[in-house]
């Protein structure tokens, strides 16, 4: 289990597998609300790598139902690779995206940790959208909309075997939290595959609290709980810094409650936060709220509580 209270902040700016661009000054915009400070300011110790080098965004239309698979691949070796060495030094590594095609690598290093340890992995994915296209179904051909399929065995073999094994973890691994934005295509695939989501509709019908409490159970001292945090999760009216907002999303009370219960859970080993737009922000408010949300995943709450 990597020390909670060592964090390391990896970089990677890029919008390689995205619909828009911008997503790839992200890192920055964090850093510039306060991140490591923030973190620091909770007692962590925190080592900022910088951001990772990777190529440039061609901006080319896809190729048999991909965009740029090439560079979205260069791009995701070179997160595994960070992602791993964090790992293996017992430092909870946070990578800051960058798009959500970048989770296939934080994702596929955390799968074959948690094979090398023989610990248990559950994923939250808190997001607007539930990323599981394939090129058969793929409106855009955008891979930022294919991670969850990819780390489940769907998609192109470069991405798919990347942990070193196929699929990277199973589909009952993973809670889908504050989906509202699902393509045609995807729903068969997410139906047929069983994943567990936990849309706006059951959260409004049951509330942000009964929702998490179902998508973290079981959990237990043998868990690497992994949180990929798409921005976008976020309802608009708070967050509009992100390249695809879907009005719904959860607003600033349930997303706190979401992260504290994340926190109580004393499972978080590993996270990302993806998809942050600062092209598309105001005043870098989005990034001050990400940062906000980050503190209250390790710890930051109202009241001392036992």
């Amino acid at each position: 289990m990597p020390d909670t209270s060592r964090v390391s902040l990896i970089g990677a700016p890029t919008d390689i597998g995205a619909a828009d661009r911008g997503a790839s000054m992200g890192p920055e915009a964090l850093r510039v609300a306060g991140l490591a400070q923030a973190l620091r300011g909770r007692g962590l110790e925190v080592a900022d790598r910088g951001n990772l080098p990777g190529p440039m965004n061609p901006w080319q239309p896809p190729h048999d139902g991909y965009r740029h698979l090439q560079e979205v691949l260069a791009w995701n070796h070179a997160v595994m690779e960070a992602v791993s060495a964090e790992l293996s030094q017992e430092r909870l590594p946070i990578l800051l995206g960058g798009d959500h095609c970048l989770a296939i690598g934080s994702i596929s290093a955390v799968a074959a940790h948690c094979r090398r340890r023989q610990r248990k992995l559950r994923m939250l994915w808190l997001d607007a959208h539930a990323d599981f296209n394939t090129c058969e179904v793929t409106p855009s051909g955008n891979i930022h909309g294919m991670p969850v399929a990819c780390v489940c065995g769907l998609g192109p073999s470069e991405l798919t075997t990347l942990s070193g094994e196929a699929p990277a973890l199973d589909a009952s691994s993973v809670r889908q939290i504050g989906i509202r934005s699902v393509d045609q295509g995807e729903k068969r695939l997410v139906h047929d595959i069983g994943l567990e989501i936990f849309d706006m509709r059951y959260i409004d019908e049951v509330g942000m609290k009964r929702a998490m409490s179902e998508a973290l159970s079981g959990l237990d001292s043998h868990t690497h709980l992994h949180v990929s945090f798409d921005v976008d999760f976020l309802d608009p009216s708070i967050a509009p810094g992100v390249g695809t907002t879907v009005p719904g999303g959860p607003n600033y009370r349930e997303a706190q409650l979401c992260m504290e219960m994340i926190a109580d859970s004393g499972c978080l080993a590993s996270l990302d936060v993806m998809e942050l737009n600062p092209a598309f922000d105001e005043h870098n408010r989005t990034a001050i709220l990400a940062v906000d949300l980050i503190e209250s995943l390790f710890g930051k709450s109202t009241l001392m509580r036992r």
